[in-house]
């Protein structure tokens, strides 16, 4: 009986997911879909591999814990897919912290354990991990994976990964995580499929989206990131700050009287490219925009990104290869050209014809940088590592 995997990839307001056969030695998708639970009536939309709609149902109220809607799930897969074995469920997690470096089958105590880390990622960890308390309630005897996007950069060292305060904070696991790993795994994969001449090389990955940071790989393996302890560093994001001077929190407390709960929905919900722009998180309605606000939105977006190449840069001793992914760096060629731009200095070049549409390799030909453009494909790396996890230690 083929086996298969249910992939789960859990956004702010909305739930990715995947099921994939793992009989053959690469997952192959049998179906991807959408759980929305944050609409007035909840949303269930299923499409096949090639985007063709297969199933769609609403729920009339919205679910506490989504638990009609992951039942709804399981119904359609069983209902299409009953001939088929569904051996485990797979989480993209998005804070392993200083534990977990790879997947892992999850358990109560394990569970109990990336809970504790909330405080890290307080906007994305309850999120992922709502669906595993769910599952364990209405299918107790399935498997359920986790993989962490921090994993991927879970060799990062001194100075990477160290902060410059005391040292019995770093010994208490105060460090630079970094996160977006199942995306950079992916796509470093990839990479290395069409152009495997730079697979020792020194490449930039940037995954700009509504969560963007980059990623600093020499011979494929991360070694700098812009995001730290939590994914609030680094970049200007849809509605996250990324870097900001910690006086500038201090302030906000003391002068401001804000409270800490204040500073953090700031933080996390008002600010980055909604803050700046005053109307919108969404990069596509802040590019169709002719308010002044917007397109200095969008200035701060590119600024602070081509700053963060050249910091990646840094790190490397030099650039071979800069590769765009994530919703905005698929998409956006106005922002991959505006940070071209930025970088010139360095030799980087994007051909416009090539930019636009992305064609894979947007670079030209006098460019010191190659340049390409990767569909990211997170659902992909989690069945990847589910598949060699269940297969590595018969799980059953």
């Amino acid at each position: 009986m083929p086996d298969t995997i249910l992939v789960l990839n859990s956004g702010s307001s909305s739930i990715k997911f995947g099921l994939f056969d793992v009989s053959a030695a690469e997952p192959s998708l049998l179906c991807k879909g959408l759980l929305d639970e944050h609409e007035a009536k909840p949303r269930l939309v299923v499409k096949g591999p090639a985007g063709e709609d297969l199933f769609e149902t609403r729920r009339d109220a919205p679910d506490a814990d989504g638990g009609h809607l992951f039942a709804d799930v399981l119904g359609f897969i069983e209902d299409r897919f009953g001939e088929r074995s569904l051996r485990a469920v797979g989480h993209r997690i998005v804070h392993g912290g200083p534990d977990y470096s790879g997947p892992v089958a999850l358990t109560d105590d394990i569970t109990a354990k990336l809970e504790a880390l909330t405080p890290l990622a307080p906007l994305h960890q309850p999120r992922s991990l709502a669906p595993v308390r769910t599952f364990a309630a209405i299918r107790p005897e399935l498997t359920q994976i986790a993989c962490f996007d921090t994993a991927f950069h879970h060799g990062l060292a001194p100075p990477a990964s160290r902060f410059a305060i005391p040292r019995r904070f770093e010994a208490r696991g105060i460090r630079r995580y970094g996160f977006h790993g199942l995306s950079f795994e992916y796509v470093a994969g990839r990479l290395a499929e069409i152009a495997p001449e730079f697979a020792t090389r020194r490449i930039v990955i940037a995954h700009l989206g509504n969560g963007a940071s980059l990623c600093a790989l020499r011979d494929g393996r991360s070694i700098d990131t812009t995001m730290g302890l939590t994914p609030l560093d680094g970049l200007v994001m849809g509605t996250r700050c990324g870097t900001i001077d910690p006086g500038v929190l201090l302030y906000l407390q003391q002068h401001e009287n804000m409270s800490v709960d204040e500073v953090q929905h700031l933080l996390y919900h008002e600010s980055g490219l909604f803050g700046v722009s005053g109307t919108s998180a969404d990069m596509r309605t802040l590019l169709a925009s002719s308010a002044a606000a917007a397109r200095e939105a969008v200035d701060l977006f590119t600024f602070r990104a081509a700053q963060a190449v050249a910091m990646m840069t840094t790190t490397l001793g030099g650039l071979d290869c800069l590769v765009f992914t994530g919703g905005i760096g698929e998409h956006a060629k106005e922002i991959r050209g505006a940070i071209g731009e930025r970088l010139a200095w360095m030799g980087v070049r994007i051909d416009a014809a090539s930019n636009d549409p992305a064609r894979g390799r947007i670079n030209r030909g006098d460019s010191t940088v190659d340049i390409f453009v990767i569909p990211t494909n997170e659902e992909m790396t989690i069945a990847r590592h589910c598949a060699a996890l269940i297969r590595g230690r018969h799980v059953t």
